[in-house]
């Protein structure tokens, strides 16, 4: 009996310092296997983030900081494409035929009087015919791919980017001049500082050829004007 009452002691003697251990933690944690979450204000130590606990992460490129002046390339692809047709047809027919059998005869500023006719009634006959015929087949079709380096005219209050750039190339007699203006938002400028044409707002692009290939197709001045004016 004394036995069993020693070993009752100290069992009751383990529970009470078991409860005074928990009691002085406050919070009694299970282990955890997993190596992101850690008990931060009892350790002091920084969470472990995806950069510090993974062999493939690759950080990410922040954009940089874009100001007026700055070099911005602009990668132009742009397609046009117009097809149209035309035809109209009208025919017009008219016949006349009038007669004149009375008419009236002034004596000075006094009176009218009829005025027979001694000749005969005055007679007039005709007919008229008119046929017009338009017909027009309009297909073009154009392309634009280049890459030209704008720069920086503005920067919009919401931080919009005002760009703007030039570009010639000349090979033997032949010559190109592009212009081009447009906004576009700063978060458009990819990491290799390049932006599409197609995320650029109101757009505007000149193209101008000079040289033995445009002197080939292009329309001389009176055959511009006879199409601005069309007297036929």
């Amino acid at each position: 009996m004394r036995s069993l009452g020693q070993s009752q002691e100290r069992c009751l003697l383990r529970l009470l310092v078991i409860a005074a251990v928990i009691f002085a933690t406050g919070e009694a944690m299970a282990q955890s296997s997993s190596i992101f979450e850690r008990d931060l204000p009892q350790t002091g130590q920084a969470p472990i983030m995806l950069d510090g606990g993974s062999w493939t992460y690759i950080p990410p490129v922040l954009p940089r900081r874009i100001n007026i002046h700055d070099r911005v390339t602009i990668r132009v692809d742009e397609l046009a494409s117009m097809t149209q047709e035309g035809d109209v047809q009208q025919r017009r027919t008219a016949q006349y035929n009038a007669v004149l059998k009375d008419w009236i005869g002034l004596i000075g500023l006094k009176a009218i009087k009829p005025n027979a006719q001694n000749d005969g009634d005055q007679t007039i006959n005709g007919q008229l015919q008119q046929t017009y015929r338009a017909q027009g087949d309009i297909e073009a079709r154009e392309s634009l791919a280049l890459n030209i380096a704008c720069t920086v005219a503005d920067i919009r209050p919401n931080g919009d980017l005002v760009l703007e750039g030039h570009k010639q190339i000349r090979i033997n007699e032949n010559a190109w001049e592009v212009s081009l203006s447009g906004i576009c938002r700063h978060q458009d400028v990819g990491p290799d500082n390049v932006v599409l044409s197609r995320n650029i707002a109101d757009l505007k692009v000149d193209k101008r050829e000079h040289g033995q290939a445009r002197d080939g197709y292009k329309r001389g001045w009176l055959t511009r004007l006879l199409d601005e004016f069309a007297p036929f």
